[in-house]
């Protein structure tokens, strides 16, 4: 009997990670300041923080996919084929994630694992999600997320080469999202990409941590922002 043996070849994926100032409940503004970081990140996959289109209000209506304040986004990455996963309140509710591309807006993931005060206003998603670019599975995730273990094994178990993360930490706890990021990294040999707040976000947070990221599947940094909002960190992943 003959071997096939079947190479993959994958293409090597720009993603960037943005913390852009956000005001609490200006949906609008934020989306027009999201288009801005899309457009600098010059990327295929950006990645935005927990709720960056609402700030961390846990009291923001849902936004729905086709609502018409998001139409900067759009834009934005229908002009530069880019791919936006931005954090949102979504209809449940959930804390939830949309991809945006040049497509349209859909609800791409729902928060599973909830924290604080959320329990009381928003309910968990009930399964892990994996979205397709370029051959690359890239792994959905929010926050709370990232430090239960069961969750990137479940992400992971769905063939996720990288573990995508939206957080909100405070500048107290700024290491917790490194922390967190080493161990899924290395636990499992996957690529893993935090977006984190910078600035004030609302919901107590007056000074959250930024210092979004990418990992290696070996667990160490290969690209980080600063602590201020506004930033944007690109790299390859190979």
């Amino acid at each position: 009997m003959e071997t096939i043996i079947v190479y993959v070849v994958r293409t090597p994926l720009r993603i960037a990670v943005a913390q852009p100032l956000t005001r609490s409940h200006d949906v609008e503004g934020n989306a027009a300041r999201h288009a801005d970081a899309v457009r600098a990140a010059a990327a295929r996959v950006v990645v935005f923080p927990e709720m960056s289109l609402t700030g961390y209000e846990l009291t923001a209506a849902p936004l729905e996919p086709d609502d018409p304040r998001l139409a900067p986004l759009r834009g934005a990455c229908a002009e530069t084929c880019t791919l936006a996963l931005a954090g949102a309140p979504v209809p449940g509710p959930h804390i939830g994630v949309l991809a945006v591309d040049p497509e349209g807006v859909r609800v791409a993931y729902r928060k599973m694992f909830l924290g604080g005060a959320e329990p009381r206003h928003m309910r968990p998603g009930r399964e892990p999600a994996v979205l397709d670019v370029d051959g690359w599975r890239l792994g959905l995730a929010v926050c709370k997320d990232t430090g239960t273990p069961e969750h990137a094994a479940a992400t992971v178990a769905l063939g996720a080469d990288a573990y995508l993360a939206g957080v909100l930490e405070s500048a107290d706890d700024a290491a917790v999202p490194d922390e967190r990021a080493r161990r899924v990294a290395a636990t499992h040999g996957a690529w893993v990409v935090t977006a984190s707040f910078a600035g004030s976000t609302g919901g107590g947070y007056t000074r959250a941590a930024g210092g979004s990221g990418i990992w290696s599947p070996a667990g160490e940094p290969v690209i980080r922002a600063g602590a201020d909002a506004g930033e944007v960190a690109t790299g390859t992943l190979r």
